[in-house]
């Protein structure tokens, strides 16, 4: 069985290759990731060459050696020794063999093939479309994403210094998804306001209107404003710069400042981005009554760079997050198109995230029950408490959770609650 899948992944690729050579309207976000890397296809610019497949790439890759012997027996491919390269001899028998012995599991996720498949009306149920959708873009991987930054620094040298005061991760490498949070409806009309926004650029250019894209996130720790915030690289496409906030502060005249107008320049050459500021009030901090010089100039420069920043014009999403919003400084409240709160979770939404967190396991637990004993409990606590009741399972020999290792869960937050309070006394 193994082989026959094994027979399977190769005959797929040679079947892409060809009708990706044989149709220029195609492009690199029509090959599934694993295509894109047998075929050394790590460009979305200049004129499309043809792909090949070699064997080479399939041992790298895939870990096939001798992937020729495998396929000695096939009819309907072609081994070329010289430059150890496979193909298809005749793509409408190739097609035809890989129907009947892959059903169309393999072409609904394959877009080269979906695309062939819908065009000759080979199979029903089969959409292009749905198959790109099924497949993350190239812009979203982390070789477009290291290409863009390359370029970047041969442009400009001098950006290389404010590169060392984010971490930048491209969509591909963020875990979160939107599915693994339960949005309030009026963060998910935010959202949505914004995805039109990035829909209509060039209307919202003509008719400048520009302050859009400048979102405060506020709340208590553990609410998902971090989490919402990488999400939106994925719902976006956008890498996420995370300033360093450590690296930021400095002990020189004048460094911080100038460090944060080198994050916003690493901003604006990367874009479209997302520019990400936890702790947001750590560079925010109200200047009444501070005497600090030097905290002051950084404020300042802070408000200068959030004016000069926007969606509409540079396509970079500004998101500050903070967990005391009464700190920050009245005009850097201004200088936000959007404050979106996050409340602790209330009874419904305790029930919602703990489905969430429970699907998937074997479980008997009461969950409306656990929502109730939970009142207070952020959604970073819900997800300690789950976790803490698998593993409260595993000790024990089973994959079932129970109410009782659910409750295991919630004394740990609770004696870790208690045992903070007791500190701060």
């Amino acid at each position: 069985m193994a082989r026959d899948e094994e027979i399977l992944d190769l005959i797929e690729l040679l079947l892409a290759a060809e009708i990706f050579n044989q149709n220029q309207n195609l492009d690199i976000n029509d090959l599934t990731p694993i295509a894109r890397e047998v075929f050394g296809v790590q460009s979305m610019e200049g004129e499309r060459g043809p792909v090949v497949v070699s064997e080479s790439a399939l041992q790298r890759i895939l870990g096939i050696p001798d992937a020729h012997l495998r396929l000695e027996k096939h009819p309907l491919t072609v081994y070329e020794e010289f430059g150890h390269r496979l193909r298809i001899s005749t793509l409408p028998a190739g097609f035809s063999w890989f129907i009947k012995h892959s059903a169309d599991k393999r072409i609904k996720k394959n877009p080269v093939l979906a695309w062939y498949a819908e065009t000759n009306h080979l199979l029903e149920g089969i959409s292009h479309d749905a198959a790109r959708d099924l497949n993350p873009r190239f812009e979203d991987s982390r070789v477009s994403l290291d290409r863009r930054i390359s370029r970047m620094l041969a442009e400009d040298d001098k950006i290389r210094a404010g590169l060392d005061l984010i971490i930048i991760n491209a969509p591909e490498e963020v875990e979160q998804t939107l599915d693994d949070i339960i949005c309030t409806g009026d963060q998910v009309q935010r959202i949505l306001k914004l995805k039109i926004a990035l829909e209509n650029l060039e209307f919202l250019r003509t008719h400048r209107v520009f302050d859009i894209g400048k979102l405060l996130f506020i709340g208590p720790p553990g609410t998902g404003k971090t989490s919402l915030a990488f999400a939106l690289s994925r719902v976006f496409h956008m890498p996420i710069l995370e300033v360093r906030l450590p690296m930021v502060t400095s002990q020189y005249l004048g460094e911080t400042s100038k460090n944060i107008d080198r994050i916003f320049e690493v901003a604006r050459a990367l874009s479209p981005c997302i520019l990400f500021i936890d702790e947001f009030d750590f560079l925010a901090k109200s200047r009444i009554g501070d005497d600090h010089g030097a905290m002051k100039r950084a404020v300042n420069a802070l408000l200068k760079n959030i004016d000069r920043i926007s969606l509409i014009r540079n396509k970079v999403l500004l998101i500050g997050a903070t967990n005391h919003p009464q700190l920050l400084d009245e005009a850097a409240w201004r200088r936000f198109d959007e404050v979106i709160p996050f409340d602790l979770p209330d009874l419904a939404t305790r029930e919602l995230i703990l489905g969430r967190l429970l699907q998937g396991f074997s479980s008997g637990c009461n969950v409306s029950e656990i929502a109730r004993d939970t009142d207070g409990y952020s959604g970073a606590d819900l997800k300690m408490v789950i976790r803490e009741a698998i593993l409260t399972a595993l000790i024990d020999g089973r994959t079932e959770l129970t109410d009782s290792d659910l409750a295991t869960g919630e004394k740990l937050i609770k004696t870790r609650d208690a045992s903070r309070t007791k500190t701060c006394l």
